[in-house]
């Protein structure tokens, strides 16, 4: 019993002792079907706060021989399976957190791994053993005195590999993975390798330490993808127990779409129930600075994807490019792929496209646009409150002019210049409005389809609902009129408080030197 050898279930006692707690030991009997088998290496690659350590005390509890766990697991799923009792607490298990090495240890950290797990085995086999031997020949030989095999578990597995561009660092840590997993030793002690990180393993030339895991990614986690993130039906219990709108905690946090399963950040949700309060409660936990790295790269076609991105479309990206390192991106779809495995980007693996995935991640995406060359960008993104506000003040002319610096300054880049493109330069302008509206384009409404439908969440508090209708050389006043003649407003039926009708035109004549013109007016029936 000790840190790393034969743990304690302190960890997943936390869990399960926490006021949110989601039941996720389904994940335990796909492990135990593959104890001892040719695929009992697991490689799990997927984002920050996405439950990945979690996972990780969960397991180290259900198997480790350095504590009782029963009491822990009796009430959950995997109690229900035939084999709940085999495996419980019945192999030696070694765990270890690479990154809280690498924070210490950064140019001896292999040295620094064995030498604390010797530690531990010292408490439990005194001078039995000889700890000058390799560690994959030492953890034979406490198999063989002890009849257990093992159970490894690393989290944060690839700190090394995206931090460290020392070749002989990377291939030492490489060999030590490989005694672990790959050598003739591990064949006799290794019943289970759980490794967690957020980057899928890197095909090294001449290395094969890892060869044999089989691979768990944000583009691919069948079938083990409801067991990381909170599920919709799991999201929709909280927001029950919790009294919270599920619409707005879908707008916030849903959006990774992984093997057609719609998961949402746990740690936000998380987070957001227990404070009753939307927020971006990401950005908060871990640095946003490689959003900015990636999406300033100077690879052609970037700037456009991201800001058809920021517009609410989707972009088309090859993920089979990316080197699994962020040593070597080289291309357009490199930075594209390396924000999608980091959780700022979602994918789609139908449609072979990525996207931003929720108002949380894009509020990351405004903050890490404020430096370098997104500066004009990111203030024209900084006046979207303002214009939300004037919307609902009825301050036609002030929405009018910033409607105008947004066209401006996005059809810069994307080179908009129709009403469609109008569309999305009023996704653009209106960018922090889904934080309290359901925003829906194209909405089919009276008499055809309204442009803008801007229907209040329950957390939208006094902010009125707003049918929007725009127009390409024509007239501000055309655009209410076509809402009222086709009662696009009936896409508001029934919701019973303010109703705003918004009428935007963009002249390219430019007449009196203004493109864009506004009129605001209340619906009354």
């Amino acid at each position: 019993m000790g840190v790393y050898f034969n743990p304690r279930n302190e960890s997943y006692q936390r869990a399960r002792n926490s006021r949110i707690f989601i039941d996720k030991t389904g994940l335990i009997e796909y492990l135990n079907q593959r104890l001892s088998t040719e695929e009992n290496c697991i490689a799990l690659s997927h984002a920050r706060r996405f439950g990945k350590s979690h996972a990780a005390g969960m397991i180290d509890a259900y198997y480790s021989r350095g504590c009782d766990s029963s009491k822990l697991f009796d009430d959950t799923k995997i109690a229900e399976s035939a084999d709940y009792r085999k495996y419980m607490n019945q192999y030696n298990v070694i765990h270890l957190d690479i990154s809280s090495f690498w924070d210490f240890y950064k140019d001896n950290i292999v040295e620094k791994i064995v030498e604390y797990i010797y530690k531990d085995f010292k408490k439990s086999f005194g001078d039995e053993l000889d700890y000058q031997d390799n560690i994959s020949y030492v953890l034979m030989k406490i198999y063989q005195k002890t009849n257990n095999p093992f159970v490894i578990i690393i989290d944060e597995w690839d700190c090394v590999i995206r931090n460290s561009n020392d070749k002989e660092l990377v291939h030492k840590y490489l060999q030590f993975l490989h005694s672990l997993f790959k050598s003739e030793e591990s064949k006799s002690f290794l019943a289970l390798a759980y490794i967690t990180g957020i980057l899928p393993i890197k095909k090294i030339q001449d290395e094969s330490a890892l060869n044999n895991f089989r691979e768990y990614t944000m583009l691919d986690s069948y079938p083990i993808t409801e067991y990381y993130g909170f599920t919709e039906g799991e999201v929709r219990t909280l927001c029950r127990e919790y009294d919270m709108d599920f619409e707005s905690t879908k707008a916030w946090y849903n959006g990774y779409l992984i093997d057609d399963v719609h998961m949402y950040n746990p740690n936000s949700v998380s987070m957001a129930m227990d404070r009753h309060k939307f927020d971006s409660y990401w950005k908060n936990t871990s640095s946003f600075a490689s959003i900015n790295t990636f999406i300033t790269m100077n690879y052609a076609g970037l700037k456009d994807d991201v800001m058809t991105m920021l517009a609410g479309g989707k972009v088309r990206v090859n993920t089979n490019t990316f080197q699994n390192d962020f040593f070597t991106v080289a291309s357009k779809d490199d930075a594209l792929t390396a924000l999608i495995h980091l959780g700022y980007l979602g994918y789609d693996a139908d449609r072979k496209s990525t996207f931003i995935p929720n108002y949380e991640v894009a509020t990351a995406f405004e903050a890490a646009l404020q430096t370098g060359e997104w500066k004009e960008i990111a203030k024209a993104i900084s006046t979207c409150d303002e214009l939300l506000d004037e919307t609902i003040d009825g301050n036609a002319d002030r929405v009018a002019e910033l409607v105008e610096l947004a066209h401006e300054t996005y059809t810069s880049v994307l080179n908009y210049n129709d009403e469609n493109s109008l569309s999305c330069v009023l996704t653009m302008a209106y960018f922090t409005a889904p934080a309290y509206y359901d925003i829906i384009r194209e909405h089919p409404a009276g008499k055809g389809y309204a442009d803008f439908i801007f229907r209040p969440r329950d957390n939208a508090g006094w902010r009125p609902a707003m049918v929007v209708e725009l127009k390409y050389n024509q007239s501000a006043d055309t655009a209410i009129r076509q809402i009222k003649e086709k009662r696009y407003q009936g896409a508001l039926s029934g919701y019973g408080d303010k109703i705003l009708l918004v009428g935007i035109n963009y002249d390219t004549d430019g007449k009196d030197q203004k493109h864009h013109t506004c009129v605001i007016e209340e619906w009354m029936e």
